[in-house]
């Protein structure tokens, strides 16, 4: 009883406290507060009903059955928007904040909003080495649904909350993309219901301009409603070698050495400062070291990106084993390096062996809570970009990030780009090895100003030939963003397939004027 009234006496004081403060001050300068007692426990229920969810529809075998139902659910409802006279674009209804992407679209108020429940793996057909799945399947349900049959997918993009949809209709990359390429192109085929409500199969070799179209176009030219990925054999561990280097010229050489090496079943780095960086490269194996395993993924465990800066500051190399779902998830927990941005004590043992089973907060809910002030500082004061470069501009690239940016960690992960037709491919004749430079945090420049400093990137990146992450703010104008992207294909078919009159144009989705 004494324990009631502890707890009881506790919520009455924080509750004067935030009384006293304001609840706006307390979200702003105290987010911690509400992260802990409130989003952490909502994020394990989240997770608690989506795992029963999908080991319930698994057990019983009803999703594949379902699933012809729903599409023929969405194919009825774009019917009924073309005879309501096709007044309104389309979209998808599933709510913005849920989303991984830090912005929500503003469309979704004004456009048709098509209701698509599609997440559940539908089949793994182990003879063709294909699973095919649900646009809505995320990495963390995927992963844990093949590795116990054997199987994973090549490449395995961090953050367990991204989702196949937004893997291929935007784009995903991991440290295995300097063999596989980016999440797309271990698509071998995509299924959609068009603007007219047919649906359609599309592969490399059947409806193929539609295929290499989809990849990046955010939905503007249909809805995906199952996708078929590659997957390859699992093993038990990464084993992981870290390398210390210093000096930029070296960083971009070794990164480089190492990327080019298709030993290397994985490449990364983390670039700590402007001249200091560990690179580290894995290879998958059953046999482990036992003194040298690390199950980096038990709530307990540091941070990743603090664990790897230890080798940094202790200028060693090392070698570890971890397990193959721990390593296709080790960003997840610190959410890459933004949640001490969030929880600041977040890494700390006490904090960890507490409450880490809790970690992370769910993206959608940190999202769905923020605020407007918290939204406007976030986007005054705090950086999330991915670009693209070639592996060429490398050490140029990272030099702009410093000058423009000056955020780290940043991270550095390899990927080889096929010169397949879409919007996006390499400007030669001949595929070509990329780099994608990830910026999350704090920009420590000097008067940085959001966007005018974007604005500079962007410009840089596409004097290299790179492209931007579409998840992320978006600066550019339409011709500059047409300029960056090769739309001729896309454009084609967007006249072909009537989606002019259904569907926005996808720069009319990922601009900076459409999210908020």
């Amino acid at each position: 009883m004494s324990a009631l009234w502890s707890v009881g006496a506790g919520l009455l004081l924080l509750l004067l406290w935030v009384r006293h403060r304001g609840l706006e001050a307390v979200l702003v300068h105290h987010r911690w507060v509400f992260v802990c007692l409130f989003l952490l426990p909502l994020s394990i229920l989240f997770d608690i009903y989506y795992q029963l969810r999908a080991w319930a529809v698994w057990r019983l075998h009803s999703a594949p059955r379902q699933h012809a139902q729903r599409v023929r659910h969405i194919q009825a409802q774009v019917r009924e928007w073309k005879n309501e006279g096709s007044k309104r674009y389309m979209c998808t209804g599933r709510p913005g904040w849920l989303t991984v992407s830090l912005r929500v679209g503003k469309y979704k108020k004004t456009h048709k909003n098509i209701m698509i429940n599609l997440m559940d793996v539908l089949e793994v057909d182990s003879e063709r080495q294909v699973v095919r799945v649900e646009p809505l399947v995320t990495m963390g349900q995927l992963t844990a649904h093949l590795n116990p049959m054997g199987w994973t997918i090549p490449v395995v993009p961090e953050l367990d909350d991204l989702t196949v949809g937004g893997l291929i209709m935007g784009t995903g990359i991991e440290s295995s993309s300097h063999i596989y390429g980016l999440f797309q192109h271990t698509c071998v085929a995509y299924e959609l219901v068009l603007a007219d409500g047919s649906l359609v199969r599309c592969s490399p070799t059947e409806n193929s301009d539609l295929f290499y179209a989809v990849p990046w176009s955010c939905g503007t030219l249909g809805f995906l409603v199952a996708a078929e990925i590659k997957m390859i054999p699992a093993k038990k561990y990464v084993k992981i070698h870290y390398e210390p280097v210093r000096g930029l010229q070296k960083i971009c050489e070794k990164f480089t050495e190492e990327s080019k090496k298709k030993e290397n079943n994985f490449v990364e780095g983390l670039l700590y400062s402007l001249d200091e960086a560990v690179i580290m490269t894995g290879v998958l194996t059953d046999e482990a070291e036992q003194s040298k395993i690390n199950r980096i993924g038990n709530y307990y465990k540091p941070w990743f990106f603090k664990h790897v800066e230890k080798y940094l500051k202790a200028d060693r190399t090392g070698i570890e084993y971890i397990p193959s779902r721990h390593y296709y998830h080790r960003h997840t927990r610190s959410i890459f390096w933004e949640l001490q941005d969030i929880i600041p004590f977040g890494n700390n043992p006490i904090f960890r062996y507490l409450f880490g089973w809790m970690v992370p907060p769910k993206i959608s809910l940190l999202k769905l809570t923020q605020g407007e002030t918290i939204r406007k500082l976030y986007e005054q004061h705090h950086v999330v970009q991915d670009m693209l470069v070639p592996m060429k501009s490398l050490e140029k690239s990272i030099q702009t990030f410093h000058v423009d940016l000056n955020v780290y960690p940043l991270w550095l992960c390899p990927f080889i780009l096929p010169n397949n037709p879409g919007m996006v491919h390499p400007k030669g004749d001949e595929a070509e090895l990329y780099v994608d430079i990830g910026a999350y945090g704090e920009p420590k420049r000097k008067q940085f100003e959001a966007r005018a400093s974007m604005r500079q990137m962007e410009k840089f990146v596409r004097s290299v030939h790179g492209f931007q992450m579409l998840y992320a703010d978006c600066y550019m104008t339409r011709e500059e963003f047409w300029d960056m992207f090769d739309g001729s294909l896309y454009h084609k078919l967007r006249e072909q397939m009537n989606c002019k009159d259904a569907f926005p144009e996808v720069y009319d989705k990922i601009c900076k004027a459409a999210r908020h």
